[in-house]
């Protein structure tokens, strides 16, 4: 999702402070039946390299939550730009993590966790 009235990681500088302003995304995925404890114990915590790959590549605020009546999860992140945040997944972390998560989650053919982008149709500051 790409909904920012300003560009990417745009400044705006005043008289005390830069501001940068972020992409928000938000996205749904879905974990398979009887894996909603294991989905928690394996992110408490994740691994210091996904953590560090996800940092580097202009990812923060970034936040999972659980539908737990329908294994649904609803995932949100501010990102510095789209160039950035496709090439966490062209790293070994990345490509390592999905490995790791794909016997609890529904997966494309690569090992990814199937996700459907969310459209964002409100926001206030």
């Amino acid at each position: 999702m790409r909904l920012n009235i300003r560009p990417p990681c745009h400044s705006v500088h005043s008289a005390h402070a830069v501001y940068y302003f972020m992409i928000r995304k938000a996205f749904v995925m879905t974990l398979k039946p009887e894996n909603q404890a294991e989905y928690e114990a394996r992110h408490n915590p994740i691994w210091p390299e996904l953590q560090q790959v996800l940092k580097s590549n202009g990812v923060h605020n970034y936040s999972i939550f659980l539908d737990r009546e329908t294994d649904r999860l609803f995932a949100y992140a501010e990102i510095e730009s789209e160039e950035l945040w496709q090439k966490i997944a062209e790293t070994d972390a990345c490509r390592k993590w999905w490995a790791h998560m794909k016997d609890i989650m529904f997966t494309n053919a690569d090992k990814s966790p199937i996700a459907e982008d969310l459209r964002e149709v409100f926001h206030i500051d």
